[in-house]
């Protein structure tokens, strides 16, 4: 019952855990992420947008200029990573619901604001005041044909309005800066280049197959990637710690199970002088394996049923009242995401492990004491 139970909650919590990463890289990192294959940037007059906005499974998109820049506030400088978008990412990335100050807007009558990662506006040593509504800051951008000379300044200085600060993982925290295309187009000098296209994939429709799709109409001078595939190793490890933690478990089942010989093999002993006097009576070794046999699947089969509902009963009790919180996160409920699947495996495992645990001392003690006997 105990490693039934542990097994529905560890899988559960790390069903939770998956969710929320998913969540985390998933919101920023757009669907589908094109790139040049051939240099840093490309002329957004070699992409169809047209026809890449009328393909099966493609919602939207956003052309994007990605720089590392640096950041000024009063006497503080840090470097920044400045992505230049369409308003259409701030939806398909959820920006709302990733906000922990101010606004999630990049243009206001006719001026140009941006959203900056939590952390980064830490270490400025800034903050959105309400009654302002936006904090500013300084922008330094490294200039595209700039020659080194002494003297020569080789930075493009711009400020700029932050509208809002941001709350996705600890790599957007610490480095994004989130500004309008026509800014990051502005302080860079850029024309008509970009460095990416962010894609985002109508719901019903797998990653991976649109992906495909657009490959085969770029060509090989793109690079098409999906945002499962940007962070292939996060998901990986992600979901080997969680087969890791499930064999560790059958494991520590298979050393429970010896209580349940135990069990047989004393109840054995106890009614041996019984099963004597059945067979006396004319059952034969058939009979008697059947009785012990059933007596350990029934020990077996309640300790499954009460382990599914005691794991079950904590995980909604986990979802309804947030019993167990994360370190740091201000009070935020530990993720627990309840799967049909994992319930099924586990039944189908413990189920099969008590099967043998029954089947195999059982037989082993007839066959050990009545071994004269024929089935």
């Amino acid at each position: 019952m105990v490693i039934t139970a542990a097994l529905i909650i560890l899988l559960s919590a790390f069903n939770g855990i998956e969710g929320m990463i998913e969540k985390l890289y998933s919101d920023f990192d757009s669907d589908i992420t094109i790139r040049s294959e051939i240099a840093k940037t490309f002329p957004e007059s070699q992409i169809d947008f047209k026809a890449l906005s009328t393909l099966e499974g493609v919602e939207s998109s956003s052309k994007a200029i990605e720089e590392i820049v640096v950041l000024n506030h009063e006497k503080k400088r840090v470097n920044a990573v400045m992505v230049g978008v369409e308003e259409s990412f701030l939806i398909f990335s959820k920006m709302d619901k990733h906000l922990i100050e101010g606004a999630g807007f990049l243009s206001k009558n006719d001026t140009e604001y941006g959203i900056i990662g939590a952390s980064l506006l830490d270490k400025l040593g800034g903050f959105i005041p309400e009654r302002v509504g936006f904090e500013e800051i300084t922008v330094f951008a490294p200039k595209r044909d700039a020659k080194v000379r002494v003297g020569s300044n080789p930075f493009t200085t711009r400020r700029l309005s932050l509208a809002g600060r941001m709350n996705f993982n600890r790599e957007v925290n610490a480095e994004k800066l989130i500004v309008p295309l026509s800014y990051a187009r502005d302080v860079l000098n850029y024309s008509e280049d970009i460095t990416a296209i962010y894609v985002d994939v109508k719901e019903g429709f797998e990653n991976q197959s649109v992906k495909e799709t657009i490959q085969q109409k770029l060509g090989n001078d793109f690079s098409v990637k999906t945002n499962y595939e940007k962070n292939e190793l996060i998901f990986k490890t992600s979901k080997s710690e969680k087969l890791i933690v499930l064999i560790i478990l059958l494991f520590i089942f298979i050393l429970a199970a010896f209580n349940l010989v135990a069990s047989l093999t004393m109840l054995f002993v106890e009614k041996k002088e019984n099963v004597d006097t059945m067979i006396s009576f004319g059952a034969d070794k058939k009979t008697v394996f059947q009785i012990f046999f059933f007596e350990g699947i029934l020990i077996a089969g309640k300790g499954i049923v009460f382990g599914l509902v005691l794991g079950y009963a904590i995980c909604l009790a986990q979802l309804k009242w947030a019993i167990l919180t994360m370190p740091n996160s201000g009070g935020e409920a530990f993720p627990i995401k309840i799967s049909l699947f994992d319930g099924v495996l586990i039944v189908v495992l413990v189920s099969l492990l008590s099967f043998l645990f029954s089947y195999l001392p059982v037989r082993f003690l007839i066959k050990k004491n009545f071994g004269h006997l024929h089935f």
